[in-house]
């Protein structure tokens, strides 16, 4: 019985937990009007994560490469969206490009770019790695500036994260092998 427990408590407390689903734009959702250099500003987007993208009949979404994402072109897509809310998974460490596909939507800043990195609890890439490309861009909504680093805090956060979880995982076997 002990075991069951704790091997269900271990469940409840994997890196998956710390998972997040943000809403692109917040209230304001996937739309024209929306600053998302400053709504992506300061958010720490990583693997296991997820963005939800909700928009009405006016709008979709496309993620893009780079290029197309600086020249706001249309053309072959990686992937695409007519449907609302449309939810795309972060599964990998990079830099992914969005844009709105419609008119001149695009142009307008409703672009956004998203810096992923390495899972809550999943081990960080080695220090000498190459960084991502940063966009550079030619909208006003979209500054030709680097995105702001993460906080100084980012990498504790996620070492102490993953340092709680193995502290409790060796709490738990040692109540185990007392109770056993």
């Amino acid at each position: 019985m002990a075991k069951a427990i704790a091997f269900l408590v271990l469940l409840l407390i994997s890196p998956a937990a710390y998972a997040v689903t943000y809403t692109v734009g917040g209230n304001s959702g996937w739309s024209t009007g929306v600053d998302y250099v400053t709504w992506a500003t300061g958010q720490i987007f990583t693997t296991n994560d997820s963005l939800v993208f909700n928009f009405d009949s006016s709008h979709d979404v496309d993620e893009v490469s780079q290029a197309n994402f600086v020249n706001c072109n249309t053309e072959n897509p990686i992937n695409s969206s007519s449907s609302s809310p449309t939810t795309i998974a972060l599964t990998t460490v990079g830099t992914r490009f969005f844009i709105c596909p419609r008119s001149n939507h695009c142009s307008r800043g409703q672009r956004l770019v998203v810096i992923v990195t390495a899972g809550r609890g999943t081990p960080l890439p080695p220090s000498d790695a190459a960084p991502p490309p940063r966009p550079r861009s030619r909208s006003p909504r979209v500054t030709d500036a680097d995105p702001p680093p993460p906080p100084s805090g980012a990498t504790s956060i996620l070492i102490d994260k993953s340092s709680l979880t193995v502290g409790f995982s060796l709490v738990l076997t040692a109540l185990i092998g007392i109770m056993g």
